[in-house]
């Protein structure tokens, strides 16, 4: 047993010298990086620091990756070390496009399936992965639907947590609100692997198995969504989004397994899950459009589009999606109605909102003399330019 531990432990330490470990970590810089940029340009402000996405990162990953690990190698879903080379290949190739959806496992391993099936026996493909041809497809589709269930459970998780605001134009040409939910999950799974590692490549942690016909790879997941809200709010979207990701999950689990015996629904599986989530994310986006866009102008009070962290307006409870009726007892439809009605009162500020459902609550808090700009909300503006300030 002590040799096991130790051997945990070394395979742990030797995660953090992979490329593909770091390759994560510099993508979720750069993704919080960009979304700092886009928020300067439409607020004047950043609403999330950049290190936002690197926080995601880290959260639940490993958690459903230890999880995962253990119903992987109590099933004995053996793949070959090859395999798991081109899957990381496929996920560094996808993470360049910058489209975290894209890195879902149903288009990287998925992908990853259909150039072993079609080309794993090619020469060329051999040359550089010669195991290649001697992956167990059944297993492979196995870990797709496993994994996809963990990025379904993700995306319930924190999908919905800290969405940053944006501005985008409408169908009639209208400046609105929107939010968009950008995450990228670290997931390392320990999986058994069957096959000699070239020198090159012997930074790949592993635990030595003795005797036996496999060893044991600890394999850095990289999952990833985005998902853009206009028509919805937040956390309802993503929550649906999430519910589908299960549901096609286990449609695909269920194939997976059923190829265990007859070899031909692997790709039917890897099909499904490919084109499944796919079609997930398109009819997401088709369902968002068809409804008016929620943060717009109204006939009555202001939709709050973002709250900046550490605000007053974060400490008074206010909720994004909220509507503002009245300030200091004075209606407002605009931002710059909302700011005189703010400037009655210098000291003291009372808010009626309303939520989702309709439902109106008074909020209050008292301002220091020159709070009176720093209340920490976010609008749609109506200038042409499309910009927009914190409140």
């Amino acid at each position: 047993m002590s040799v096991w531990a130790w051997e945990a432990l070394r395979g742990i330490g030797s995660l953090l010298m992979q490329p593909l470990f770091y390759y994560g970590v510099a993508l979720a810089l750069v993704v919080g990086w960009r979304r700092v940029k886009r928020e300067r340009s439409h607020f004047y402000i950043r609403v999330y620091d950049m290190f936002q996405e690197s926080k995601f990162f880290w959260r639940n990953g490993p958690a459903a990756g230890a999880v995962l690990s253990l119903a992987a190698v109590i099933a004995g879903m053996a793949v070959p070390r090859d395999t798991i080379l081109l899957v990381a290949l496929v996920t560094i190739v996808i993470g360049l496009t910058m489209q975290m959806r894209l890195l879902s496992p149903a288009y990287t391993i998925g992908i990853s399936f259909f150039i072993i099936s079609l080309f794993g026996h090619h020469s060329t493909l051999q040359r550089f992965f010669p195991e290649l041809g001697r992956t167990n497809m059944a297993a492979l589709v196995i870990l797709l639907a496993l994994l996809l269930l963990v990025e379904g459970w993700l995306i319930l998780r924190n999908g919905a947590t800290k969405t940053s605001p944006q501005l985008a134009t409408s169908k009639r040409g209208l400046v609105v609100g929107e939010h968009w939910a950008q995450r990228l999950w670290f997931v390392p799974v320990l999986l058994p692997v069957t096959g000699e590692l070239p020198s090159p490549l012997s930074w790949w942690p592993l635990f030595p198995a003795g005797d036996d016909a496999y060893s044991f790879m600890l394999v850095p997941f990289l999952l990833g969504f985005s998902q853009r809200m206009q028509g919805m709010l937040p956390h309802a979207s993503v929550r649906l989004a999430g519910q589908r990701v299960l549901l096609l999950a286990a449609v695909v689990g269920v194939l997976a397994i059923i190829s265990c015996w007859y070899a031909p629904f692997s790709w039917i599986a890897a099909a499904l899950a490919l084109l499944g989530r796919e079609w997930l994310a398109f009819l997401q986006h088709r369902q968002d459009r068809s409804q008016p866009p929620y943060f717009a102008k109204r006939e009555q009070g202001l939709v709050i589009l973002g709250i900046l962290p550490q605000s007053k307006a974060e400490k008074m409870g206010l909720q994004i999606g909220e509507v503002i009726v009245k300030v200091n007892g004075i209606p407002v439809k605009t931002e710059n109605e909302f700011y005189e009605a703010v400037q009655r009162n210098r000291a003291f500020c009372k808010l009626e909102v309303a939520d989702e459902e309709g439902e109106v609550r008074f909020v209050q808090g008292a301002l220091y003399e020159d709070e009176h700009h720093e209340l920490g909300l976010l609008f749609v503006k109506e200038r042409e330019n499309r910009a927009s300030k914190a409140v």
